[in-house]
Parts: C-alpha cells; sequence; structure tokens
C-alpha cells in the first residue's frame, strides 16, 4: 500500500475548498427550493414581503443542517447545534443583506419578479452565496482547535522566573508581581 506523501496531502487540501463550495452550492440549490416552496406557500397568508423574509430563514435554517451534516462534516462541529445555528444566521447576516436585497429590488422593479417570485429568489440567492460561504468556512464550521490549556513550564526561562504560555501561544514571564503569594 502506497504511502501518503506530504505533497499528497497539500494538493488534497488545497482542492477541499473547492469541493466545499461546490456542496455548498447544491445545498444552495435545494435551499432555494425550500426558499420558493416556502414563499409561495405563505404568500396568500402575509403577503409576498413577509413570505420572503420568513422564507428565508426556512431556508437558512435548512441549508445549515444540510452544510453540517454534508458540506463541512470534516471540519469538526465543535459547538452545541444550537449555538452553531445561531452563529450560522448571525454570520451570514451580510449574505442576508445581499440576497434579500436583490429580491426586493427586483419585487420593486419588476412585475415579472413579483407574478413569478422564483426569479428573484434565484437572484437573491446567487447574490449572497460567494459571502455565505465564506463567512460559514471560516467563523461556523471551523476546524476544532486544540486544547489552548497552557502547558506546564520545564525549568526557567530567565533567571528565576518560570515561563508560561498564554492562551493565544505567546511566552508569558512571569514576574514577582505576577507570583501568587
Amino acid at each position: 500500500m502506497r504511502k501518503r506523501t506530504d505533497c499528497a496531502a497539500t494538493h488534497e487540501s488545497g482542492r477541499a475548498p473547492i469541493f466545499q463550495f461546490l456542496r455548498f452550492g447544491i445545498v444552495g440549490a435545494l435551499g432555494l427550493g425550500w426558499d420558493t416552496a416556502a414563499v409561495y406557500a405563505l404568500r396568500p397568508l402575509v403577503g409576498l414581503g413577509c413570505a420572503a423574509i420568513i422564507a428565508y430563514f426556512v431556508a437558512a435554517s435548512s441549508n445549515w443542517w444540510c452544510n453540517r451534516l454534508w458540506t463541512f462534516r470534516n471540519r469538526g462541529n465543535r459547538h452545541h447545534f444550537l449555538h452553531q445555528w445561531a452563529r450560522f444566521m448571525a454570520g451570514n447576516t451580510v449574505g442576508f443583506c445581499l440576497n434579500r436585497g436583490c429580491v426586493f429590488v427586483l419585487f420593486h422593479l419588476s412585475a415579472t419578479c413579483r407574478l413569478y417570485p422564483v426569479l428573484a429568489l434565484a437572484a437573491g440567492a446567487l447574490s449572497g452565496m460567494t459571502a455565505n460561504f465564506h463567512i460559514s468556512r471560516k467563523h461556523v464550521f471551523q476546524h476544532a482547535r486544540p486544547d489552548m490549556t497552557p502547558p506546564v513550564a520545564s525549568g526557567t526561562s530567565s533567571g528565576d522566573r518560570p515561563a508560561t504560555m498564554e492562551p493565544n501561544g505567546v511566552p508569558h514571564l512571569l514576574g514577582e508581581k505576577d507570583k501568587s503569594p
């Protein structure tokens, strides 16, 4: 059996974001379906504008779940799922503004988009997709971080002052005023 080289691992990790973006796009297409279904179902009850707002949260929640299970499944779901959902919704505020901003502009400017909301919804989904991907990848579905517990110092680093590590990994020299009595 052939061992993986560092070059092969680097090549695979370099392709990972591309495959994640493609999976994110497939989930986004499913989200467009959920978004559209919710708008068409809610429109007679609450009107087009309210239906578009509610439908965004239905689609975004469904997209978060699919991205958690499929797109970013290997990125270490470090947070409780409700905490991660809240991070996803908060993090994708930029995407929400781009998405629904585009949708409402098209509703305002185009009778065709008011008659066939799926057209505006598709344009909105495309306008927010790249921002949502980058925010989700960097801030919501993060790689698991190593334990941030400072290591025990072995020996001394400067005279009689023992060294400890700050949580950010920077060494900290304990002075006389820093020592506990």
